[in-house]
């Protein structure tokens, strides 16, 4: 092998690694793969970025805008209503659900497509009594089988047809992928509603009106008056023991005690970390007089605002001293009459005052006009008519504006107690691209921002041993919420979060639902039938997005997920360097040499199975990336059809079903289904086995060799 081709084999194994072991977002190891080709010489420098204007970057950047739009308008949530049966059994209703989400997936984001019918998918476990699990594992399957069934419908395959354009072969065609990929996607529905569900570990037992998560970690503060003050953890342990929780730490002076320290003494100030279901914990905070530590930083926030804004107002602190430091009186500190200035005149009438005479007669208030004197010293001065007339209205004015302040008050303080009366708790799970995704919820200010607390954190399977409020929070991560219903709401659309309720399915805007609908379907007719290149054509359509507010101007960036770009546009050109320095014609050889044995057929599976099991540990489109080039350089050695072996990259990037960390669908899920990482591989092994028996033979026959 020569240097180059050691240098970069080198760096797609520690890019690997890094993927796998994940101590970086995969991002942030596709832009140190990048670099790390630059630095090394083998990327030249004004060629580093050329990834990022492929056409699979952009196509992938203008579905994600299209995703938004299908979802704000409404137009997925009447499909779903249509669709899913509200009667029937259980293996029907999840072949529904399952075959929705494969369709919805086939033409919009996945995350997407889950995102819109998880609701749908906890309803439908409550109706059945089901574990939400068994219901919410299916669903991400099938979102990820319909993925294969189009060139939009997931990154690996826009990924695999620009490799085919580089070759000089062109890209495929909107539907090429369909034939093997429908038929794959039907077979694994099939699979899913008749035996999948059946084996996916039933880790929470749910009734018919509830929808649990697991146990969640509280922070709770003791007030003054807490019954807790002076007990013992042991003693508080054992008093909320009835309640279905428990005491798991204290917090003293930002200190984290364990419970290992069963006889020390709560005092008024500590934090307890309290470990409890939703439905215990008023319970235990009613019973023990504790207050959540979200609400009290509040409204302590709010105390210090309003002291402020009194003391700004009047211009007085709270012991009636005024900025200059005198009294409401108008003494100094001293004692002294603030009036009595230092004065030449000042002096004068003082020392009159003091002789027990006046020199001159007391003067009339008002002069001639009657407008009023100011006094200075003994004498007097006249003030015109127009300035009194000036200083009347000013003091209406600030009148006036005093009394708009107070109304204004007296309103604000009216909503706030609307707001909570109307307080609800909602269950939200974190997207895998989500905005909270590292931040902890001491740094995201909710309550100030959003006037929405987080009282706890549910992590099913690795248990949080931080303090609630300084653990960063991670995709999959339930969360408990209390708010308004809208500020929730606006919670949930900003930092991208999917609630676990049913909500009311409508159409928000049905003229809008529709435009959208039409739109999308000329961009996937131009695409399909070749009047314009797939990037061109989507890249139309979300410019008539834009020109008809489908989706808000302000909501088009936010839309596209800036880690999904960074990860295609480095590592696209990191598989270049790949494949033009002859490393993978060296990994290759290898493989044909030492397992295919020459043999196409067996290479073909190779292929399909190294690339499904690289998809299962690490993201699926840097899987795609990296294996193209192996798979076109497997081909050219044996002269044999290079489809074929695309064909079988696409597939095996896309059937990630062994871990929660090989597709952002499966990682959504973990949390509201409870789920463990080793939980997914006795529905998803059976499911990947399934996969491979049956797209071999249709890959030979839609794509001979």
């Amino acid at each position: 092998m020569t240097l180059d081709q050691i240098v970069i084999l080198a760096i797609i194994a520690v890019t690997i690694v890094l993927f796998i072991w994940g101590p970086w977002r995969h991002d942030m190891v596709a832009l140190a793969s990048l670099l790390a080709c630059v630095f090394t010489g083998l990327i030249e420098p004004e060629a580093a970025f050329s990834g990022f204007g492929h056409p699979a970057v952009v196509t992938v950047a203008c579905v994600l805008i299209l995703s938004r739009g299908l979802q704000s308008t409404g137009a997925m949530d009447a499909l779903a209503q249509k669709v899913v049966p509200r009667r029937g059994g259980v293996t029907l209703a999840i072949a529904s659900l399952t075959a929705l989400g494969a369709g919805m997936s086939g033409f919009m984001n996945n995350v997407g497509a889950m995102a819109l019918l998880m609701p749908v998918a906890t309803d439908m476990a409550d109706r059945y009594e089901l574990p939400p699990g068994k219901v919410l594992m299916p669903l991400s399957f099938g979102t990820i089988l319909g993925g294969m069934t189009t060139l939009i419908g997931t990154p690996p395959n826009l990924i695999v047809s620009g490799f085919r354009a580089n070759a000089g072969a062109g890209s495929y065609g909107m539907f090429d992928f369909t034939p093997v990929g429908l038929v794959v996607a039907l077979v694994g529905v099939l699979f899913v509603a008749l035996i999948g569900w059946r084996l996916v570990p039933a880790r929470t037992q749910v009734g018919a009106n509830t929808f649990e998560t697991g146990t969640y970690l509280t922070e709770a503060l003791v007030g003054e008056k807490s019954a807790a003050i002076g007990k013992s953890l042991a003693e508080l342990v054992k008093m909320i023991g009835d309640e279905d929780a428990q005491v798991i730490g204290l917090v003293h002076n930002n200190a984290r005690v364990s419970t290992a320290m069963p006889g020390l003494r709560v005092r008024a100030g500590d934090l307890l970390v309290i470990e409890s279901e939703p439905e215990a914990l008023s319970a235990v905070l009613s019973s023990l007089g504790l207050t959540l530590a979200a609400d009290t930083e509040k409204t302590d926030r709010d105390k210090d605002g309003k002291e402020k804004s009194e003391k700004d107002k009047n211009g007085e602190d709270k012991n009636g001293k005024d900025k200059n430091g005198k009294d409401k009186n108008g003494k100094d500190k001293n004692g002294k009459d603030k009036n009595s200035e230092d004065t030449p005149g000042a002096r004068e009438s003082s020392g009159a005052s003091a002789g027990g005479t006046a020199d001159k007669p007391p003067t009339p208030a008002t002069n001639d006009s009657g407008a009023p004197r100011e006094l200075v010293g003994p004498g007097t001065v006249d003030i015109p008519p127009e300035l009194g007339r000036a200083e009347e209205r000013a003091k209406s004015a600030a009148e006036v504006g005093e009394t708009k302040r107070g109304q204004e008050r007296k309103e604000a303080e009216e909503k706030r107690a609307r707001d909570r009366a109307e307080m609800v708790l909602r269950e939200m799970v974190v997207l895998p691209d989500s905005y909270l995704i590292g931040r902890t919820a001491e740094n995201l200010r909710l309550a100030g921002r959003y006037e929405i607390n987080l009282l706890a954190l549910s992590r099913q399977g690795r248990r949080s041993v931080k303090r609630l409020r300084s653990t960063p929070l991670t995709g999959g991560d339930a969360l408990l919420m209390m708010g308004t219903e809208e500020n929730l709401r606006n919670f949930a659309n900003e930092q991208r979060c999917v609630p676990l309720a049913q909500r009311d399915i409508t159409i928000p805007n049905k003229e809008k639902a529709y435009v959208a609908l039409i739109a999308m379907a000329l961009a996937v007719a131009g695409a399909a039938f070749g009047l314009l290149p797939a990037a061109i054509s989507f890249a139309t359509c979300v410019l008539a997005y834009m020109a008809l507010k489908v989706v808000p101007l302000r909501h088009v960036y936010e839309s596209v997920d800036g880690s999904v770009i960074v990860l295609l546009g480095a590592l696209i050109a990191v598989a270049e360097v790949m494949d033009s320095s002859g490393a993978a014609d060296v990994v290759a050889k290898s493989m044909l040499d030492n397992v295919a044995q020459g043999q196409p057929v067996v290479a073909l599976v190779l292929i399909l199975v190294v690339t499904m099991t690289l998809s299962d540990f690490m993201n699926n489109a840097a899987t795609a990336a990296v294996m193209c080039a192996i798979a076109l350089s497997a081909a050219g050695q044996l002269d044999v059809n290079p489809d074929s072996f695309l064909m079988a990259v696409a597939i095996g990037a896309s059937c990630a079903f062994l871990t929660p960390v090989g597709h952002q669908n499966n990682t959504l899920i973990l949390g509201p289904g409870g789920f463990r990482f080793g939980d997914y591989w006795p529905m998803g092994l059976p499911m990947e086995l399934l996969v491979i028996a049956v797209s071999v033979p249709m890959l030979l026959w839609v794509w001979p060799l």
